[in-house]
Order: structure tokens, then C-alpha cells, then sequence
């Protein structure tokens, strides 16, 4: 483990550095340095990382340094072969980091797991999907299956996906959304009427003020710092909350200016940087419009205002039960619970007042809490007072995650579907499909655990990696008759697989889809309902590997025959995909047609027009008050010990559950990811010193004991009684049951530990 303070700007010569090093260790340079040429390029494929959109400019480049990880990750020349397998057990391969299982290679074969010898070995497709055909089509109730999506999905694989499962008979969707951005879905519907962000990227080059909640972009999202510096470089201001300092959020040279490169230029992000306790975001935008309110009654006196009330009289309903309930919200509590003194919030308060056109963006530091969907709800009350939804430069912009998270759930995949499609699915194919509620993620794996639900398909992701509660999350797949993960490399979930187990192995966004000697495109939506196509342009080896959609198919027409469709006849030529779509999906008409123009097209947004689809057709006012405490009472009384909240987060070697490498290079750290970072004085408190060996407990009450050992504390730039430590590693932290409310999201954000000395220390130390 080595620390060694970051000093330059987030990007510049760093960033060229680590892409030149990832692409060298793809083995593949002359064709991954053509790949990244056509990197989210109009015929050319979508990044197969974040879901940031891409402007209208003719780039030579559009990619970042992350977006070239995961480019160069996924089209390595390594191979994964069947001879593989053969040498290594399921139980041996246990024992192996999450980056030496990845970087293996592309699985080149389908695979079966065989228990008596606890290995994998090589099955023909038509038996694999003869074998899950028999597992399905075997069950006594179609609930008694789990269907997981990936974001990295397409749309044309998830309609056809979600369509089979419903033909099937369930709406058991566990998916990646649930794990994410669920809160943001929830509380904008119920505000706002639709549970998408309201603004597009043009709207960045319009905002005054631009308000960046619990985000870390230079990792998470690299490409987001583009638009943030065109922004800033012109006047605008940007206001950051986030709990740690983040070198993408303070100052970033672009990769792409002379001027930067050249002459060692870069821009200042972040105008005012605030860092908040956890969970303590809504009651900093509370402090907020506590000081607004206050302003804007004094105005009155004066014949004046400070709110927009035309707006509001026009467009909005429930302002005066939210305002009661900032009236009666005392500064003691909205101080405590952010950590931010009334001067910080009267600060922040300034600037916003200030600015005609503000912008709202968030992640998941905001949507990983108990209290997520009222914090969101917080601050769309500031935007709705202001009139700052359905403007140039202003909105609500949820920023997701995975490519293509945000067109998953427009194409179906959702366990709680709405009127709309289902009707819809109804008069396109001629079967009623099924209404009622299936189950989340957390839900799936209560399921399997009970044994009520017997098959588990994951399209994509890393499931066991992904969710909470690592052990029991683990126990509940083992106990499946089958589990099937469709996957372009090997990863933890295959590793805990059920009795009977298949990998199958699928093309990624960078290679070659061929049909009928046709090269085939898929389509994405980005995080402004942007649509657009892409399409793997450089040859590769692809060995037994087969599209996702060629996969859905050849399940459906084993287990469901030609019914609602010919399944394999869809898989042919992508665009019947498309007109099915077209004549289902709200928004897709004539989809083919209009995926020919340059940068795809725009799907709308109602509330970005003003159009509220809430029950009352108005924009709505949600109040509630501040939660009691982050840490519970009951949490406090399982212990004497100090109580700590704890986040997970990525490093900057890593997307999701892929670990590129052990370089957390802008907190400069390396070499390790069992750490916890933790405010300097609060390790002096512990008896501490920053480098020592530390065991973690979770405190949440039931008879299960949630710890991992021998991380090492490293002091870090963080508020005192929290702590940071990277995901997955401290996922087994997270209880099942701990999630936020209204949305079953993981309260991956608001983990309360303890923290002791390890029993068991390793030898080595820090260096």
C-alpha cells in the first residue's frame, strides 16, 4: 500500500498516461487505438461505460480516460478458453481477486458447471438453452424465477428480454436500477410527474449556477468535467456538495486543449466546495430555503419578492404545508445534521438567489441513504419555488450510471410496470401480460434464500459483487436449481453458482455483430433521453460468443416456441426489434427512421415542457421533516463505541464491480483496496495511528455479525465521524434489509460501524 498526496489537476497528462497504460495491457493496441477512434462516434459504438451524453461537436475524440479503460478492458485479446476451466475449480478460483478474474480474458465458450468435480466445462448452445428451457418450463409458477438486467444491456436486448419474461409469466425484474438511482425515479414522479432528469446537455451551456450533489465525475463519470469546465470558463458558478474532497470536482486540465497540455493551463471547477456529514444533503438544501423563505417574507413587507410566484400560482400544488414544515425545522437540527455552519448554507443560499438558471445533478452519494427520496424531494421544492424546472439552463439531471441503466427501464425492464406498457404489450402481441408487482433486487435474493425462487438469468453485471450482505447473497444463489449469467468476462457471481450453472458468453458494444453476414447496431439512451445507435466496427476474435439479443432469442424459442413471435427471426435484422418497439414502447415511433440523424434523437421530457403528470396535473410541493438521525437509536444502543457512518465508493481503477487496477490515483492511493479513510483526529481518537490494521463492524440489530478485518485506516480529507471505503470490498457491511425507504436502494451511503484494532493484524504496514 502506498499514499502519495495528488497534487496536479484531475485529467491532463495523468489520464494520457493511464489510457496508454490500459490500452498496452489489452494486448490489442493497433485495433483498440482504432476502437477509441470510434468511440461514441456517429457509426461507431457507445462507450460501454457511464451514461454522460455527447454534444453535437465534431470531436476527433469523444472518449475519457475511464471510457478508454473499460474500451480497452472489454476488447482485450486474451481468450478465456474451455483448457482454462479444465485446470481451475470453482473453489480454487474463490481464492482470486475480482481484477484476476476479469482480466483473464473474453469468455470464448458456453459453459456448464458440474458439482461432482467443481469445475466448468464446455456445452453446446442448443443444450444450453435445451437446459434452461427444462428448468423453466419445469416450475409450478413462473414467480418462482429471477430475471436480472445489467445497465450495459441494449435496448433491442432488453425489450426482447423483458417481453419473454413477461410472455412467461412474471414481472420478477430484479435490476441494476434498483441498486442506484430508485429514489431519483420515485421522488421526481411524484413531484414532477415523470422520473427522468428534465434537462438536456445543451442546458449546461445556458445555467448560471450549476449545484453538483454527492458526485465524484472525475471518476464515476470523467466526461461530465468537460462540460462542467466549458461551464465554469464562461461565468457560471458551481456549488459542490459532496462528503469527500475530489480532485474532479476542484480542478481539471482537458486532455484535449493545447493550451492545457502544452502550456500546463487547467480550470477551476468548483466555486464553493461544501462537505457535508453524510445523509446531511436535505438538511442543507433545508438551511437553504430556510434563509430564502426568510428573505422572501421580508420582501413581501416591502411589496417585493424573492420566489417565483408566478410560477408557482401557475404551475404548482402544496407550497403552504412545505413551507410550515421549513418554518418549523430549527437551525440547531439543519446544522448538526449536515455538519455545515449557518454562514456555509447562507453562502450557498447567495448564489443560488443570485442565478436566473440553476441546474440541480446529482448521484448516488444522494440516492444510497434511508431518506433518499425526501432529500430529492428537497431539492426539487428549491427548483420549484425559483420556477426552475422546464426552462433553458435549468432542471433536475439525475446523472446514472451503467451506458444504457436509464433505456433498460424505458424498454420494460421494471417489476412494478405501468398501465401504459402493458396494455400496449397486450395489442401488439396478443397476450395479457401479467399486472401484478414482482420482485427488486433486494426482494430476488429473499426469494432465493427462502427457495421459493429456483432460477436465477442475469443478463450482464456481477450480481453476488453488486449486491449487499456479500454472505448471504452468496447462500441465496448456491441454493438455486440453476443459475444462468450471460457475460462478456468472468466474475464473482460465477463462482457461487446454484446445483446447475451456465455462463454464457456474449459479444460486447466493441465488437462485431454479424447476422445473416449483416453487421448489426444496437441502441442506447442516455442520461438526457438521448436514443442513439451503435455498432462494433473493428473485427475481432469472437470465438462461440453471441449477441444478447441472439442469446434471448434462442432462450424464448426453447422455453415459449414461436409464441408471441418468432424469436429467431427477430434476431435476423435488429430493425424488427425496432418496429416492434416503435409499436409499444411511448416516444419510439418510427424509431428506425429516426435513429438515421446524426446523434440519434431525443425522446422529451413533459415536465421539461411543463406538462406535470401528477394526479392534480401540477407540480408538487413533498415536505417532511429532517429524520431523526443517520445513526438510529437502536443502532446506538448495540454498542458503548464510538459510532462511525460509513460510504462505499469506487476507486479510480474501477467501474462498478470491475477493478481496472489498484490505482486510486486523484486520492492519491495505490496498491490495496482494503482501506477505510478516516478524519486524522478521529483516528488519534481511536488510539490510532493512520497506516494500522483495522477490524469493521456494522451495527443493525439482528443475530448476524457483518464485519471484514485487517483493512488499514488512512487519514483523509473527510469530515469527523465519517468514513470512505471502496465498493465491493465493504459490501459485506451492508444488510440486506438496509435500505432506503419507498425504494428497497441499499443504504450503501449510510452504513453505521464501529472500528477497533485487528485482532489479527497482517504484518505488513503501510509504506
Amino acid at each position: 500500500m502506498t499514499v502519495k498526496k495528488y497534487t496536479a489537476a484531475a485529467g491532463g497528462w495523468g489520464s494520457l498516461a493511464s489510457t496508454a497504460k490500459h490500452l498496452l495491457h489489452s494486448e490489442n493496441v493497433a485495433k483498440n487505438i482504432l476502437n477509441l477512434m470510434k468511440t461514441n462516434q456517429d457509426h461507431g459504438f457507445d462507450c460501454p461505460g457511464c451514461a454522460w451524453g455527447e454534444d453535437s461537436k465534431k470531436d476527433r475524440f469523444k472518449f475519457c480516460e475511464n471510457g478508454a479503460k473499460a474500451v480497452n478492458w472489454e476488447a482485450t485479446s486474451r481468450r478465456l478458453t474451455p483448457e482454462f476451466f479444465a485446470e481451475y475449480s470453482v473453489s480454487a478460483l474463490r481464492k482470486q481477486s475480482d481484477y484476476y478474474l476479469e482480466d483473464q480474458g473474453r469468455l470464448s465458450d458456453p459453459m456448464v458447471y458440474q458439482a461432482e468435480t467443481d469445475k466448468y466445462v464446455a456445452i453446446s448452445w442448443d443444450d444450453a438453452f435445451a437446459l434452461i428451457a427444462k428448468h423453466l418450463n419445469g416450475l409450478t409458477d413462473p414467480n418462482q424465477a429471477e430475471f436480472y438486467t445489467s445497465g450495459r444491456a441494449s435496448n433491442e436486448a432488453a425489450f426482447l428480454y423483458q417481453l419473454m419474461i413477461r410472455k412467461f409469466g412474471t414481472n420478477n425484474f430484479p435490476d441494476c436500477s434498483n441498486m442506484c438511482h430508485e429514489a431519483s425515479g420515485y421522488a421526481m414522479k411524484q413531484a414532477i410527474g415523470v422520473g427522468k432528469g428534465t434537462v438536456t446537455l445543451e442546458d449546461f451551456d445556458h445555467a448560471d449556477a450549476i449545484f453538483v450533489f454527492g458526485q465524484n465525475p472525475g471518476t464515476n463519470h470523467p466526461r461530465m468535467l468537460h462540460t462542467l469546465s466549458h461551464a465554469a470558463q464562461r461565468g457560471a458558478n458551481i456549488v459542490t456538495f459532496n462528503t469527500l474532497k475530489e480532485r474532479g470536482l476542484e480542478r481539471f486540465a482537458n486532455p484535449q486543449s493545447p493550451a492545457h497540455m502544452v502550456l500546463g493551463g487547467e480550470t477551476k471547477l468548483t466555486s464553493q466546495y461544501f462537505t457535508p456529514n453524510l445523509g446531511g444533503d436535505m438538511a442543507a438544501v433545508r438551511g437553504m430555503v430556510k434563509v430564502l423563505l426568510k428573505r422572501h417574507n421580508q420582501a413581501l413587507e416591502n411589496g417585493d419578492r424573492v420566489f417565483n410566484i408566478k410560477f408557482i400560482e401557475q404551475h404548482t400544488s402544496g407550497l403552504d404545508a412545505y413551507l410550515e414544515q421549513v418554518d418549523a425545522t430549527p437551525w440547531s437540527d439543519i446544522t448538526a445534521q449536515s455538519g455545515l455552519s449557518k454562514k456555509q448554507i447562507k453562502s450557498a443560499a447567495d448564489v443560488y438567489q443570485q442565478s436566473k438558471r440553476v441546474i440541480f445533478t446529482w448521484a448516488m452519494g444522494i440516492t444510497q441513504h434511508k431518506h433518499s427520496v425526501p432529500t430529492i424531494n428537497e431539492m426539487t421544492n428549491l427548483q420549484l419555488l425559483f420556477g426552475n424546472i422546464g426552462k433553458k439552463g435549468a432542471g433536475l439531471c439525475p446523472v446514472r450510471g451503467h451506458s444504457n441503466v436509464q433505456g433498460d427501464r424505458t424498454m420494460g425492464i421494471d417489476e412494478k410496470p405501468n398501465a401504459v406498457l402493458l396494455d400496449n404489450i397486450e395489442k401488439t402481441f396478443n397476450f395479457k401480460p401479467p399486472a401484478e408487482h414482482g420482485h427488486n433486487a433486494v426482494q430476488a435474493v429473499e426469494a432465493m434464500l427462502r427457495g421459493d425462487s429456483k432460477v436465477f438469468i442475469g443478463l450482464g453485471g456481477n450480481f453476488v459483487a453488486a449486491m449487499p450482505d456479500s454472505e448471504i447473497t452468496r447462500q441465496a444463489m448456491s441454493r438455486c436449481d440453476l443459475t444462468v449469467n450471460i457475460a462478456t468476462k468472468l466474475n464473482r457471481t460465477h463462482l457461487y453458482p446454484g446445483k446447475t450453472a451456465l455462463i454464457l458468453p456474449c459479444l460486447g458494444r466493441t465488437d462485431i455483430d454479424l447476422q445473416q453476414g449483416k453487421s448489426q447496431k444496437i441502441t442506447v439512451e442516455d442520461s438526457f433521453s438521448m436514443v442513439h445507435s451503435s455498432q462494433g466496427v473493428i473485427k475481432s476474435d469472437i470465438r462461440q460468443m453471441r449477441s444478447e439479443p441472439a442469446i434471448i432469442a434462442g432462450i424464448a424459442q426453447a422455453t415459449l416456441g414461436s409464441s408471441p413471435i418468432n424469436w429467431l427471426e427477430t434476431v435476423k435484422n435488429y430493425d424488427l426489434i425496432r418496429d416492434y418497439i416503435s409499436q409499444t414502447i411511448p416516444g419510439f415511433s418510427d424509431m428506425n427512421q429516426r435513429l438515421q440523424a446524426p446523434g440519434g434523437f431525443y425522446l422529451g421530457n413533459a415536465a421539461g415542457q411543463r406538462i406535470w403528470n401528477t394526479n392534480d396535473q401540477k407540480a408538487q410541493f413533498h415536505g417532511s421533516p429532517l429524520p431523526d438521525s443517520i445513526v438510529s437509536a437502536s443502532q446506538r444502543a448495540l454498542t458503548k463505541n464510538r459510532i462511525f457512518v460509513l460510504q462505499t465508493l469506487r476507486s479510480h481503477d474501477q467501474y462498478n464491480t470491475t477493478i481496472y487496477g489498484f490505482k486510486d490515483r486523484y486520492r492519491g492511493l495505490s496498491g490495496d483496496r482494503n482501506i477505510i479513510l478516516l478524519n486524522e483526529s478521529d483516528i488519534t481518537a481511536l488510539g490510532l495511528t493512520s497506516g494500522d490494521k483495522v477490524d469493521i463492524e456494522a451495527l443493525w440489530g439482528d443475530e448476524v455479525v457483518r464485519e471484514v478485518t485487517n483493512f488499514t485506516i488512512l487519514a483523509y480529507d473527510i469530515p469527523t465521524g465519517n468514513a470512505a471505503a471502496y465498493y465491493p470490498e465493504a459490501n459485506p457491511l451492508v444488510a440486506l434489509a438496509n435500505y432506503g425507504d419507498f425504494t428497497f436502494t441499499p443504504n450503501s451511503k449510510s452504513i453505521a460501524i464501529v472500528i477497533c484494532a485487528a485482532k489479527n493484524p497482517l504484518p505488513e504496514r503501510i509504506v
